[in-house]
């Protein structure tokens, strides 16, 4: 019919433009944040370009679910305010006739937020990990600036580079303070680099330099010179497996331990989130009723109310699945509940001007 591809377009021009305002606000938000982390010297500044990319990847289903259930609010309160669902009540059509042109522009979506968060989301995660992990590896250099004192971890090292090639690993000019067992050791080197020991030390090779150790405030200096000196840089570091984060465990996986309570926990907010885009869809079309007559947004307000209790229920009872506390039904019936909310509203405003418990009375009255 023409209103259903009218309304199907309209959804998706919408859908288009609050997908990238939501996506320019967030990706902001996050790059200031780890761009300001770069900063510090606490992650290295060829990181945060494929970092954001990763998390972006992983919070595209929140987004996509906050996507659709704002533009079929935003619509559909821009109809009843042009007075267009007057006319379509007027006509004895009920608001139930919308659900299915909604469903037509809600279900790829919501399959594409299943896909991405059965497989796209744990894949991003590990490749995230992964990636932090090679970062760490060589951050004692490689996370600061040439020409900047970088502390380390411990606080026992102190670094200063001039120069830094990302590509070879390699920095030039280095300066490196070790402050260990009361003494004090200054090592001047031309070139060095870090390596990586068999069992997963990371070591800085540090080449052509002199090395100077002694007590502060003593005169009994030490002074020596190496073609090749090594120095640990903490503990060794073996790279993190999938089962170190749940969010990066592979639903295969979550589906063969589901007698973890955590996996269960993982597994029911993965199936959740399709779910979620389905029935927050179907909830704003009743919130987006708006009396032209009051001015009043006030659907605004509770549509954004029945959203965070949507969201923080699913995340509250996650929690309880994972400390086995309650079993996958309590995610079941925040479901049930969302759906049942939607429907009873659906219902009401087949009314638009009956006072809610005169709904609710005509709803479970019997007929005679």
């Amino acid at each position: 019919m023409v209103f259903q591809k009218s309304l199907t377009r309209e959804l998706t021009l919408t859908a288009l433009g609050v997908f990238i305002v939501l996506l320019a606000i967030i990706v902001s938000t996050q790059a200031i944040n780890l761009l300001g982390r770069a900063a510090e010297g606490q992650i290295a500044n060829e990181a945060v370009a494929a970092l954001i990319g990763f998390w972006t990847l992983g919070f595209f289903p929140v987004l996509m679910i906050l996507t659709v259930f704002v533009s079929v609010l935003v619509v559909f309160t821009r109809a009843w305010r042009d007075h267009e669902m007057v006319v379509w009540l007027s006509s004895g059509l009920s608001l139930r006739d919308w659900i299915w042109p909604i469903m037509r522009f809600t279900l790829p979506l919501a399959v594409l937020v299943a896909g991405v968060t059965l497989f796209v989301g744990p894949w991003a995660d590990q490749r995230s990990q992964d990636y932090a992990e090679i970062i760490k590896r060589r951050e004692e250099i490689s996370a600061i600036s040439p020409g900047v004192f970088k502390e380390s971890a411990s606080s026992s090292k102190v670094y200063f580079i001039e120069n830094y090639s990302g590509l070879h690993s390699a920095a030039t000019n280095i300066f490196m303070q070790d402050m260990t067992e009361g003494k004090v050791s200054t090592i001047f080197a031309k070139r060095g680099y870090i390596s990586i020991k068999p069992d997963g030390e990371r070591v800085l090779v540090l080449e052509d330099g002199k090395r100077y150790v002694g007590e502060p405030g003593q005169a009994d200096y030490q002074i020596g010179e190496f073609k090749r000196y090594t120095a640990s840089l903490g503990d060794s570091q073996v790279a993190t497996g999938p089962a170190s984060n749940r969010q990066s465990i592979p639903t295969r996986a979550l589906i063969a331990g589901s007698g973890n309570p955590e996996y269960r926990a993982e597994l029911a907010w993965r199936l959740s989130m399709p779910f979620s885009c389905i029935f927050l869809a179907l909830l704003a079309l009743p919130l987006s009723y708006y009396n032209p007559r009051s001015g009043h947004t006030y659907n605004l307000l509770f549509a954004l109310l029945a959203f965070f209790l949507y969201q923080n229920g699913l995340t509250l009872t996650r929690n309880w699945v994972g400390q086995d506390k309650v079993g996958v039904w309590a995610v079941a019936l925040v479901h049930a509940l969302m759906l049942a909310a939607a429907l009873l509203l659906l219902k009401h405003r087949d009314r638009p001007q009956a006072p809610f418990s005169q709904s609710m009375r005509l709803m479970f009255s019997k007929k005679r």
